[in-house]
């Protein structure tokens, strides 16, 4: 089983190196030849609007949307990535480019600029000890469909849900040492096959 990291923009490495970490095979997806090989795909943070605008320019996006749709991909998106797989985002730009295959509402940079940047300690609900979280000009989720299962969250609002084979993180999990949410999503993919 192969697990891919968008490679268009963004925290790529990072992803990369927790995967391998895992015992995955690992694999920089920028083209529709590579996505075809995976079971997984992370949409890393970065800049959701540019990376957006990557996966149509590169042709992935609707690939991403049927593969996902039909079973055949689980996707994890960490901060931008999150913002990019929402159905609905309350600050985007006209015609913001996104995903839209998870029933939450997203508000992007919720915590303020790179200078409200924080870590803080979480708890994440399938896991018995707290993890670190790092979240860095992090969205949030505001509102969720019924469809969707609260993982973690803040007083501010929800910032890890899963929706099926959709995963999604307001913070950044591959900024740390920890591996357990690189792990949930390994066990995700493997459900796939």
């Amino acid at each position: 089983m192969k697990v891919g990291v968008l490679s268009v923009q963004g925290a790529v490495s990072e992803h990369l190196d927790h995967l391998r970490l895992c015992s995955t095979e690992a694999v920089a997806v920028k083209d529709a030849q590579s996505l075809d090989e995976v079971s997984g795909l992370i949409l890393p943070g970065g800049e959701s609007t540019t990376i957006g605008k990557l996966i149509d320019i590169f042709g992935l996006a609707d690939s991403i949307r049927q593969r996902t749709e039909n079973g055949s991909l689980a996707l994890f998106g960490t901060c931008a990535g999150m913002v990019l797989l929402a159905n609905e985002i309350t600050d985007g730009i006209s015609n913001q480019p996104k995903l839209g295959l998870m029933d939450i509402v997203v508000k992007r940079n919720a915590f303020g600029r790179q200078r409200e940047s924080f870590e803080t300690e979480l708890d994440f609900k399938t896991f018995k000890e707290p993890l670190t979280a790092v979240f860095i000009r992090a969205p949030i989720i505001l509102n969720t469909g019924s469809g969707v299962e609260v993982l973690a969250h803040l007083p501010e609002g929800t910032v890890a849900a899963r929706q099926g084979n959709l995963l999604a993180t307001s913070f950044h999990p591959e900024l740390t040492s920890d591996l357990r949410v690189h792990q949930f999503f390994v066990e995700m993919c493997r459900e796939i096959g």
